[in-house]
């Protein structure tokens, strides 16, 4: 099903490509209309023979699909050279990978204690200003959030770093170091996601505080947060590991306006320019390595199943 689903992505997005714009006019500009020059013309036919512009559209998929499963990309549209798209991934996806980890980290981080806190306190004061906190961060746009932290801890109180530098070095608690510089990025893509799961683990670990074991439990005088995070936590916990394999690819849409914001120059930038200029072939890789990244990532939570609870192989 994995294959059979990245080769139907694959399709859709290469049939899309192919019928939007004209990827002459994006490689060489004005001349693409001017067939009558000689010298244009016959630049005309190396493209068209460089991108396989001249052969049908099911052979030139089946000759990009050849060449990305071997890790060949291709190259970028360009009248000033032929840059590799692999090139592009090998520079931008590590920024996006970063900032990306660190956001679902935090979003468990956060997560986690705050459903199990709330769940112990269910319909009290805690858990409703609780319910207050997290349909706010839910309901706020991406953008909307990233102005608000970003006025707040990067303007007026300078605790974290305004802007981001792909040349400064990774690790470190200066401003001056990248690690330091996703922090505000990551926060602006965990409040949400930690509020969905908090809601989530909230409600699981509510009706696994009803089980029996857990009553068994209680009742041989194991101590409460014993029972919360050793006994109820575990088994609560299905419901927040299928949203996070599904939330990566609802992070990717949030990291485009994220890394916009921020000027991070990651993935979600590279779509942006790529389809502005409708350059078909960094559209295509992105799309596909997006792709195959949140299915194999679904796949390792599938698994991962059988771990949080062992019946599920059976």
């Amino acid at each position: 099903m994995m294959i059979l689903l990245l080769i139907a992505v694959s399709m859709l997005t290469f049939a899309a490509m192919s019928f939007l714009g004209d990827p002459l006019f994006n490689i060489l500009g004005p001349v693409a209309g001017d067939t009558e020059n000689p010298e244009n013309l016959a630049k005309i036919e190396a493209a068209k023979e460089q991108y396989y512009l001249d052969k049908p559209l099911p052979e030139r998929y089946a000759r990009w699909a050849g060449d990305f499963v071997t890790g060949d990309f291709g190259v970028q549209f360009s009248t000033d050279g032929q840059p590799p798209v692999s090139g592009l991934l090998k520079e931008r996806l590590p920024r996006t990978l970063q900032l990306m980890l660190m956001a679902q980290f935090l979003a468990l981080a956060i997560a986690i204690p705050w459903g199990v806190v709330t769940a112990s306190r269910a319909n009290g004061v805690v858990d409703r200003a609780s319910t207050f906190t997290s349909f706010m961060f839910v309901s706020l746009p991406n953008f909307a959030l990233a102005v608000i932290l970003f006025y707040i801890f990067a303007l007026k109180l300078d605790w974290l770093p305004d802007t981001y530098h792909a040349t400064d070095p990774f690790w470190g608690l200066t401003h001056r170091h990248r690690l330091v510089q996703l922090v505000l990025p990551a926060f602006t893509l965990a409040l949400p996601g930690a509020s969905v799961y908090q809601r989530l683990l909230r409600t699981d670990l509510i009706t696994t505080l009803q089980e029996d074991f857990i009553l068994m439990a209680r009742a041989k005088g194991v101590p409460k947060w014993r029972v919360l995070f050793r006994h109820a936590l575990r088994p609560s916990m299905f419901s927040v590991i299928t949203i996070f394999g599904i939330n990566a690819g609802a992070l990717i849409g949030g990291a485009l306006v994220v890394e916009i914001y921020f000027r991070i120059p990651g993935v979600g930038t590279a779509i942006v320019e790529a389809v502005l200029r409708e350059d078909f072939p960094v559209v295509l890789a992105l799309v596909m390595v997006i792709a195959t990244a949140f299915v194999v990532l679904n796949f390792i939570v599938d698994v991962f199943y059988t771990f949080l609870d062992p019946r599920v192989r059976r």
